[in-house]
């Protein structure tokens, strides 16, 4: 199986000015754990995700204050849709993170998680068993 299999495609996208706040309600509402900042003025693909927030608050700063541009993961890992499931988990647990941005010709197309690719494969695993006598 590959990326574009199992990515999400509707993607929440917000810009570097969003309060930590703000992108928490958004990401709250659509049930996801990441969303991708995009600065038009530096052309950046960013991503802010949960746990980025998680880190904000437990720092004791201000969600109202803090932007999602100073707490935009740095270094962030593309993934391309034809990535197999296997190349995106072993960037994932080399770099420690749950979410990739996928790309296809410089843009944003899905965002794919471990839980993505952990339903892919569940599924795959169920439709293999063998059924019992």
């Amino acid at each position: 199986m590959y990326v574009k299999d199992a990515m999400s495609t509707v993607v929440l996208t917000i810009g570097p000015a969003h309060t930590l706040r703000q992108a928490a309600q958004l990401m709250a509402a659509r049930r996801i754990g990441a969303a991708v900042v995009l600065d038009s003025d530096t052309c950046g693909i960013g991503i802010l995700t949960e746990r980025d927030i998680l880190n904000s608050l437990g720092a004791g700063e201000n969600p109202d204050r803090e932007t999602a541009q100073t707490h935009t993961t740095p270094d962030v890992v593309f993934a391309a849709p034809d990535w197999t499931l296997d190349d995106a988990a072993d960037a994932m647990v080399r770099g420690g993170f749950r979410h990739l941005i996928v790309l296809n010709d410089q843009e944003p197309v899905g965002v794919v998680s471990v839980r993505d690719i952990i339903r892919c494969w569940s599924a795959t695993t169920e439709r293999a068993r063998p059924v019992p006598a």
